[in-house]
């Protein structure tokens, strides 16, 4: 850690380092990112990692809820701020198309990929993103049960289906993104991905 004149340390940025660990554990994984390579990127020693953020564990819980409220936050706004339901996930679509592409950060989303390797060791933080997946799921699902309650879906349309469908949209354009998909390669498949929607052309 570096330190002032007087041979004290300077203080760390807490809210820095946490930019870090969410860039290396959304780039690399949780198995995938080691405490080296939190350390070294966040220009910390073991101990202070561990002082101010417990283990790494609790870390990578306070990463995914930092990203949940920052870069992961465009689909809830998107849900909330459209009155039309249509229009809200048009815009969660395209907006997921430029989100996963933006070369300021790793590709796709955090949330769907920080996980696809776990051990049983760490099947716990492979259950808490397979959660906070489910999760969204629910909101999706609610979003349109409300959307047939004020006539914007025909009645009769199986919402649950529906929600399952976008959110497999949104995880398959999330891996598009990590092989290379452009960012208007996305936004095509966010077009033909809202041709499902019931009662409307697109």
């Amino acid at each position: 850690m570096t330190r002032t004149r007087r041979g004290r340390p300077r203080s760390f940025d807490r809210e820095a380092g946490l930019v870090q660990a969410t860039l290396l554990f959304w780039q690399h994984g949780y198995e995938g990112t080691s405490i080296a390579d939190l350390t070294h990127a966040m220009g910390i020693s073991p101990p202070s990692l561990y002082a101010a953020y417990g283990d790494k564990r609790k870390l990578f819980t306070e990463v995914v809820e930092r990203y949940g409220g920052t870069f992961g936050a465009f689909m809830g706004r998107a849900l909330e701020e459209e009155s039309d339901a249509r229009a809200g996930f048009a815009r969660m679509l395209r907006e997921a198309a430029v989100s996963y592409t933006d070369p300021q950060h790793p590709a796709g989303c955090l949330i769907t990929t920080a996980a696809t390797n776990y051990s049983v060791q760490t099947a716990d933080i492979e259950r808490d993103l397979r959660e906070r997946r489910v999760a969204n799921v629910h909101a999706f699902d609610k979003r349109l049960t409300d959307a047939v309650a004020v006539g914007s879906l025909p009645e009769g349309t199986d919402t649950r289906a529906l929600a399952v469908y976008f959110a497999a949209v949104v995880q398959g354009m999330s891996q598009q993104a990590r092989d290379g998909a452009s960012a208007a390669e996305l936004k095509q498949v966010a077009g033909l991905a809202m041709t499902a929607w019931p009662g409307r052309e697109a």
